[in-house]
């Protein structure tokens, strides 16, 4: 793969060389300084070399291009991205005592740049096309590739883990005597493995390494997308250290966090999930495949909580007076771009008593638990997995808390807390087993800009969705509900395909929202054929103001899910500001999930989804993976000339407006019903171009009723041919075909009733018959 990047481009690159070695936990230990804007601290990377990942990596994509293949056995996907936004920065002039920082950190030598690059290496690396492809050149020496920008990177020093009282059952010998580069990365290979249940002691252990002192400085060097790192004398992965701690400090203008002030006035700092992801926020390894386990100690002035996306609900723990430290962790791995943050004077939103017993948490669902029992083990790499825990499967509604700014706690508790509970309770009906243990909401400041956005355990909602009634913020919080499983649990191993997470939520949130609202069948059905309309017209708007080439759900086509030997790639338009305000992945995706569900029935479609979710979590998968399961998993005659290519070619890898639904049709020719005139030239052009004789009913009788109306005699037949064949829908027409006045559409009626007469049910024919004669 070409990694020349073009500076006016706007490609995202992903340099991690992730091919030869991987992160396969953090340890991060920072502080948070609201005067400065700036976030500073360590971060401890335990790795693995790469040799049997880049083999697995290789033979899973040989897989998943085969017609054959059942999915991608590796791998988790990304979060739901929201657009970039500039940081509204927090006035120094306004005065807050608790936003001093709790600084342990070392004195600050940077240049005028911001950057502190180690000197020795000033003619070591000479550009990042040999970053992204250095593994193993003879007598090159190894460099591990980090994605990194906007970054002051202080210092990078080996680890050494050897010193930590107790290692020496990570070795063949109890006595560590003597310690060398081969024996501490002994004890990072075996640390990193060890089985899921023993994650308690393996965090504890990967924190006391952490702690651990330094052996060596190591050389870096950095450009505009990454830090590179090497060691004298190590020209292999698999000699390079594997615990390395890196001091560094992010800048106030860093892409991948927003300082800025809440709706009550308090200075707040939190991640954007912006392209960069969370390069800006600490070195990582930003492509998917770079799956880890993280763990934080974060402190911050005792006025501010501390959020962020881990399974624990971390409570704060004083340092001394003014500062408190809290800790997070995750034991299921996850890319980087998952991590979230959020520091500020947020307040704990709680239930009032409440008066009634109408709480919506005291009309959980009862779904149909035998489409929830997993069988068989996983197939995902080893971690604490819910979909194994029996509890877990039947735990309808997760343990949830909401955090707000002072000011909105009021608009929470009327609106926000009341829906939580049936929305999850909802999700769990239509999908099984919630993939995280608990979920915190966020409602965040006024310029975040989208309305929410998933990360494993944590949700941030706009305050937009608090006003004006329950439906924008019931429909937004199912949204984001339904990432934990498609974005966060399973979601897209090429990130160019944001359909897979875009299209399902939005899907979904129209499923789980009517079944929160606990609508009967047909008022569920009306309420998202309304929904549909609508976004039916806000994807034709944005098909006639948008750049073709933005418009295709899978623009890398064949070469979707490809890398450099590295593991480096480039994210077609991911710097792209335009994207950002796009909903074309979210709304294309939207109508090929709903015509695959249309097309099946939803009983068939939706059994199948929970059986996919089953078969896929806690990986990484292409487009492909979905619909050759799909169609494996089908009865042949639904399939109805379904293949992958032809899917591809109508929905994914085209610009423009796909083929159009039944629904979508009905749509089209109600709005042309309500023009006055239209000429037969255009009447032939939409019958010929739309096959619209070949239709269902629904769609038939609005053409039918178009011919009428304007007249056109040379499409009568399919209105005689309706008459006679839809005789439960025809009674219509035939009023219609008298009350124009014209004596051929009058003969037409009463020669289609001589013949039908007979057959038509009774009341059916008493109607008619009044009508005609």
């Amino acid at each position: 793969m070409d990694m020349q990047l073009d500076p006016a481009g706007d490609d995202l690159p992903l340099m991690a060389n992730t091919s030869h070695i991987l992160v396969k936990h953090y340890v991060l230990d920072l502080d948070v300084d609201f005067e400065s804007q700036v976030i500073e601290g360590t971060i401890v990377l335990f790795l693995e070399d790469g040799d049997r990942f880049k083999k697995q990596n290789r033979s899973v994509e040989e897989a998943c291009q085969s017609e054959s293949n059942k999915g991608c056995k590796l791998g988790m996907p990304e979060p739901c991205h929201v657009p970039v936004t500039n940081a509204m920065t927090f006035s120094s002039e306004m005065e807050y005592n608790d936003c001093a920082i709790c600084s342990k950190g070392e004195k600050d030598t940077s240049d005028k740049d911001g950057n502190h690059d180690n000197q020795e290496h000033a003619a070591g690396i000479s550009s990042s096309k040999r970053c992204c492809d250095t593994g193993n050149h003879g007598s090159e020496e190894f460099l591990l590739v980090l994605d990194c920008c906007d970054l002051s990177v202080l210092k990078v020093e080996e680890v050494d883990v050897a010193a930590v009282p107790g290692m020496g059952k990570f070795t063949r010998s109890p006595e560590l005597t003597v310690v060398s580069e081969e024996l501490r990365n002994q004890i990072v290979r075996e640390l990193v493995t060890w089985p899921a249940n023993r994650w308690r002691e393996q965090l504890d252990y990967y924190a006391r390494c952490s702690q651990a002192a330094g052996c060596g400085e190591l050389l870096f060097d950095t450009d505009t997308w990454s830090l590179q790192i090497r060691k004298t004398g190590a020209q292999t992965a698999t000699d390079f250290p594997h615990a390395i701690r890196i001091w560094y400090k992010t800048k106030p203008e860093g892409r991948s966090v927003t300082w800025t002030s809440d709706q009550s006035g308090r200075p707040c700092v939190y991640t954007v999930g912006s392209p960069v992801n969370n390069r800006a926020l600490f070195p990582c390894q930003e492509p998917p495949v770079a799956m880890s386990t993280w763990q934080a100690t974060v402190r911050a002035a005792a006025s501010f909580v501390v959020l962020m996306s881990g399974e624990n609900s971390a409570k704060p723990t004083q340092l001394w007076e003014g500062c408190s430290s809290w800790y997070y962790y995750v034991t299921m791995p996850m890319p980087a771009s998952t991590f979230t943050i959020a520091v500020g004077c947020w307040t704990e939103v709680k239930m009032e008593p409440c008066s009634s017993g109408d709480s919506a948490t005291e009309t959980p669902f009862s779904p149909p638990e035998a489409d929830f029992r997993h069988v068989g083990v996983c197939s995902h790499m080893e971690y604490p997995c819910r979909f194994q825990n029996a509890s877990a499967t039947t735990q309808q509604i997760i343990p949830h808390r909401v955090f707000a700014p002072v000011c909105l706690t009021g608009a929470c508790q009327e609106t926000l807390l009341q829906l939580i509970p049936p929305c999850l309770s909802a999700a769990h009906s239509v999908l099984g087993t919630h993939p995280f243990s608990r979920l915190d909401v966020l409602i965040v400041p006024a310029n975040f800009p989208s309305l929410g956005m998933a990360s494993p355990h944590i949700m941030f909602l706009s305050q937009s969705i608090l006003t004006g009634g329950s439906h924008l913020c019931g429909t937004r919080l199912c949204h984001e509900i339904a990432h934990a499983w498609f974005g966060l649990a399973l979601g897209a191993r090429d990130w160019t395909e944001e359909w897979l997470s875009e299209g399902f939520a939005s899907h979904l949130e129209d499923v789980f929202w009517a079944a929160a609202q606990q609508l009967a069948p047909h008022e569920a059905r009306e309420q998202q054929e309304l929904r549909a309309c609508l976004r039916w017209r806000r994807l034709q708007d944005e098909m006639q103001s948008s750049p073709a080439e933005m418009q295709v759900l899978r623009p890398n086509k064949d070469k979707t899910g490809h890398t450099s030997d590295s593991g480096a790639s480039v994210i077609k338009h991911g710097l792209n500001p335009e994207k950002s305000f796009m909903q074309v992945h979210y709304l294309k995706g939207y109508f090929l999930l709903r015509f695959l569900a249309e097309r099946l029935g939803d009983e068939t479609y939706f059994s199948f989804l929970r059986k996919f979710v089953h078969a896929f979590h806690g990986q990484l998968i292409l487009s492909q993976d979905f619909l050759q399961m799909l169609l494996e998993n089908i009865p042949e005659e639904k399939r109805l000339e379904l293949s992958v290519e032809n899917i591809y070619q109508d929905w994914l890898e085209s610009s423009g407006i796909p083929k159009l639904l039944p629904d979508q049709l009905v749509l089209l020719l109600e709005h042309l019903l309500e023009q006055k005139t239209l000429s037969h030239r255009t009447l032939q052009s939409l019958q010929r171009t739309y096959h619209l004789q070949d239709q269902d009913a629904e769609v038939r009788h609005r053409w039918c009723e178009l011919i009428v109306k304007h007249k056109f005699t040379k499409a009568y037949e399919s209105v005689e041919r309706f008459l006679q064949e839809d005789q439960a829908m025809g009674v219509y027409l035939y009023g219609e075909l008298m009350v124009s006045e014209d004596a051929r559409q009058q003969q037409l009626a009463r020669r289609c009733f001589e013949r039908t007469r007979e057959q038509m049910d009774r009341s059916s024919a008493q109607v008619v018959a009044d009508m005609l004669f």
